[in-house]
């Protein structure tokens, strides 16, 4: 067994932890470089957004990239997985209340 699967047995709702802690310590080191990113094209994300966006992010490109996760499989589902739903839509709306488009500057 190698060293990634051993880590991902460990789940929570069959979910794996690692999975999720690496996802979002992934966007807590990088936040700050994607609000700067984002700052140049004058959209202010605050760094706390992208940890609220985190899942939709994560979901929406494994969708993009046709990879199905667990995750993934349980949010499309029509007929189930209800509260998963609820979460992942209150997170992304938590993540976009505070976006706001930065006027441009004065020369």
């Amino acid at each position: 067994m190698n060293p990634i699967d051993f880590l991902r047995q460990y789940r929570i709702f069959g979910y794996a932890i690692f999975d999720f802690t690496v996802a979002f310590l992934g966007i807590y080191l990088l936040s700050p470089l994607l609000s700067k990113i984002f700052r140049k094209i004058r959209i202010s994300i605050p760094k706390i957004n992208w940890l609220f966006l985190t899942l939709p992010i994560g979901i929406a490109t494994h969708l993009l990239v046709g990879r199905m996760t667990p995750l993934t499989k349980n949010f499309l589902d029509l007929h189930d997985h209800y509260f998963l739903k609820v979460v992942v839509i209150g997170l992304f709306a938590c993540g976009m209340k505070g976006i706001r488009i930065l006027p441009k500057k004065k020369k």
